[in-house]
């Protein structure tokens, strides 16, 4: 026998959960206010849906079916459909890689699919399992994107105190193994934000949604996450341009580091060039070169060469004052 794709279920308002998957489907049917959660990896879960749900709408049922989703909302029939995106918590894999989560609500049922293990979705049945949670759709959806919301904020949070140590170790001069940690945490801000707008937009839909499952204070609670999800999003917009700024100034101060760098070896250059030049021109074997038989001959190409080493060097210094005073 098949085992069901039903991962969690339970009545809301009051009644005994449901006595097994086939309770589960008489739940959703009848007029307990029932929920259940679809693994959607489930080799028989398309199958379940489309049987056992026959009677939701085409347009749901294809969304809550969908592979690759993005966050939206809409109102379906008498329900209302909503695909958000929470932080992935799953071990081995990217927070910011947020993992999608399909809801479809009405005054008799809840359902919901995901692909990968959702905290919130778990956290929910617990709490429904101890005998609390909420009795109705409206609250049932307040609470889940209350805590999908809150887990944002809190990445979105530890991305920032990344971005401000970072800074302070750049701007310190301590730069030389970070490139590849402001290449993560720029990459940790675009994964991120590709959900963060869509997000955003949608609950503002879900606000704004005329259903029986959106009254009043729900309308007024999503409102609140709504504003939460705008800040965050903002938010990390900034943590992009700082993520930015940092690389700008990463390769600054590699810029400024190789042109110190081909300096000294200029200067050396020019004060070794006409050393190597007296020296290769002594160091010809031809009659007639000076100094041949005289014992301070070596002496004198030496204080020579010093000579020439002083006057260059006070040459380059003067150079420099003239250059400073001009610029001041």
């Amino acid at each position: 026998m098949t085992q069901s794709p039903i991962l969690f279920s339970h009545v809301l308002n009051g009644a005994p959960d449901p006595d097994g998957p086939t309770d589960v489907v008489a739940a959703l049917r009848d007029e307990r206010l029932a929920w259940a959660h679809i693994d959607g990896t489930h080799p028989q879960a398309q199958t379940w849906i489309r049987e056992e749900l026959d009677y939701l709408d085409p347009q749901a049922v294809e969304a809550l079916l969908d592979v690759d989703t993005r966050p939206r909302s809409s109102v379906v029939g008498e329900g209302i459909l909503v695909i958000l995106r929470a932080i992935n918590f799953n071990e081995g894999e990217d927070p910011e890689d947020m993992v999608s989560l399909r809801m479809y609500l009405d005054t008799r049922r809840i359902l919901t699919i995901s692909r990968k293990r959702v905290r919130a979705i778990e956290r929910m049945n617990q709490v429904l399992h101890d005998g609390g949670g909420p009795s109705d759709p409206g609250t049932f959806l307040v609470r889940l994107t209350e805590d999908i919301v809150l887990n944002i904020g809190n990445f979105q949070r530890e991305l920032d105190e990344l971005a401000e140590t970072l800074e302070d170790q750049v701007y310190a001069g301590q730069a030389d193994h970070m490139r590849q940690d402001v290449l993560e945490l720029r990459l940790k801000v675009i994964a991120a934000r590709r959900y963060l707008t869509p997000q955003r937009d949608a609950l503002l839909r879900v606000s704004q949604a005329q259903s029986p499952v959106i009254d009043e204070v729900t309308r007024r609670e999503i409102e609140e996450e709504t504003l939460k999800m705008t800040r965050i999003a903002e938010d990390m917009d900034e943590l992009r341009d700082q993520a930015q700024v940092l690389r700008e100034e990463l390769s600054s101060q590699l810029s400024d580091r190789v042109n110190r760098n081909t300096f000294v070896l200029s200067v050396v250059s020019a004060i070794f060039l006409p050393l190597g030049f007296l020296t290769g021109l002594f160091g010809v074997n031809l009659g007639g070169m000076p100094g041949l038989n005289s014992a301070t001959a070596f002496t004198y190409l030496v204080i020579t060469c010093v000579l020439i080493v002083v006057g260059q060097l006070t040459v380059m210094g003067l150079l420099r004052l003239i250059n400073r005073r001009r610029r001041s």
